[in-house]
């Protein structure tokens, strides 16, 4: 495929996948417009020298559509493919889980996301072609304790897009998804921000819990042999993007393919007590 032609939009690039997607796709001649939440990631990535960074903040529909309008400036209107990277994880029980943070990782993750992705299928049914790929997790395929807020995003965002999938099926437009496990990236500080912001630690009964979790979270680098680099998860979306015949669904990392094993084999008990001995 002659990707030169090829523009894709990217959310979440401050870091990790989305950043590592910026820099894989453009040696490969596409046409990356990389967008952040915050401007001060915007001014970042602009200083290591990419050229194409919008803001575009998905809690904030203005942002939403200002975001997607500087991005055709830059494709001169059309827009090959989006990449839905940008999301975060709430941790905690789902007993201590406020509204608000529940609402506020759906807006993010899901509310946001299916905002970018409805303006953007409107354009790309109107031109007549299109690629949209989701970056889910093996968290929107089976669940794990005290990530339950990050589990129903992802379980959300995963039955919109089959239901997507389908709806799409007798157009040109083509939908993946991509799985991964763990992935080397800012996820987990991020996580770990979230949970001492907006659960009340000290009032739950989950105390022993959230303290390991405290502990696993603020570790450096990679703490697990499975876990993976950014490049693990843009190689399947070179596939998406460029394979004529695109997957539906893509696993990164062992645990994500072990998962998706387990459920279909496993029975429900079986199922909860191996994931309720997962740590990471």
């Amino acid at each position: 495929m002659n990707s030169m032609q090829y523009s894709v939009l990217i959310t979440g690039c401050s870091s990790g996948i989305g950043l590592e997607a910026v820099r894989m796709l453009q040696q490969r001649n596409f046409l990356v417009v990389a967008s952040c939440r915050q401007l001060k990631d915007v001014e970042a990535l602009k200083s290591q020298g990419i050229e194409h960074v919008v803001q575009l903040d998905l809690a904030d529909p203005a942002s939403i559509e200002a975001g997607l309008a500087a991005t055709l400036e830059i494709t001169g209107g059309h827009l090959f493919a989006l990449f839905n990277n940008g999301a975060y994880g709430q941790p905690g029980a789902v007993e201590d889980l406020p509204v608000a943070a529940l609402r506020t990782q759906f807006e993010a993750n899901v509310f946001g996301t299916h905002d970018l992705t409805t303006r953007v299928i409107k354009l790309m049914l109107a031109q007549g072609y299109g690629r949209i790929v989701q970056n889910s997790s093996v968290l929107g395929m089976v669940a794990a304790p005290f990530r339950g807020a990050y589990n129903a995003s992802k379980f959300a965002l995963e039955g919109l897009t089959d239901t997507l999938r389908m709806e799409l099926h007798d157009t040109p437009l083509k939908v993946s998804l991509i799985e991964p496990g763990p992935i080397e990236s800012r996820f987990r500080a991020n996580a770990l921000q979230a949970l001492k912001d907006n659960i009340d630690i000290e009032a739950s009964r989950h105390q022993q819990g959230y303290q390991e979790a405290i502990a696993r979270l603020s570790k450096e680098g990679v703490t697990s042999s499975q876990t993976l680099p950014a490049s693990a998860v843009v190689k399947k979306l070179i596939h998406a993007l460029e394979s004529p015949h695109p997957k539906a669904r893509y696993y990164v990392t062992t645990p994500t393919y072990a998962a998706a094993l387990m459920k279909r084999v496993l029975p429900t008990v079986l199922l909860d007590w191996v994931m309720r001995r997962q740590g990471s």
